[in-house]
């Protein structure tokens, strides 16, 4: 069946809810991914020499811009392409720091748990819906999918 305009358009609608509190958002999305994995703050070079998520870090900030960014962009790529259209400059890039920061597939699944509970609460009970987190859930898989191709690709190189 494809990326629904549907769900096209619901991400749409909470990724401008995002937009208007990102300091919050990026905040709360990655206290999130390190409530699930404490284990990941060393993953982050901008978290690794902090006692805590600092509150007022640019990296923090610009880092969770891109993940909210991308898997919004996702959304729309998908509706509109019926696939997640990356630049293979960035989706290199992508792939060799993933692999260089030691990223495993269940990473993946942490960070979207992460995405989606951020989502839940900028939402608000009255907001949200499973169609809603149906249509991140897609997006983000697809983009995840592509980068996870791409750290193959980095790790096995073409002989």
């Amino acid at each position: 069946m494809g990326f629904t305009e549907k769900q096209e358009a619901l991400v749409k609608e909470s990724w401008e809810v995002l937009k208007q509190d990102i300091p919050h958002f990026s905040l709360l999305f990655f206290s999130l991914i390190l409530e699930i994995a404490p284990a990941a703050k060393n993953m982050f070079s901008f978290l690794r020499d902090s006692p805590e998520i600092p509150h007022n870090n640019p990296k923090l900030k610009a880092h969770a811009v891109k993940v909210f960014k991308m898997t919004c962009e996702s959304a729309i790529q998908l509706r509109e392409k019926g696939e997640v259209v990356v630049a293979d400059t960035t989706l290199n890039y992508l792939g060799a720091v993933h692999v260089n920061s030691g990223v495993i597939d269940p990473h993946f699944e942490v960070v979207k748990e992460a995405l989606l509970r951020t989502l839940k609460e900028a939402m608000g009970e009255e907001k949200w819906s499973e169609d809603m987190k149906a249509a991140w859930a897609e997006a983000y898989d697809q983009l995840a999918a592509a980068i996870k191709a791409e750290m193959h690709n980095n790790t096995n190189p073409a002989a």
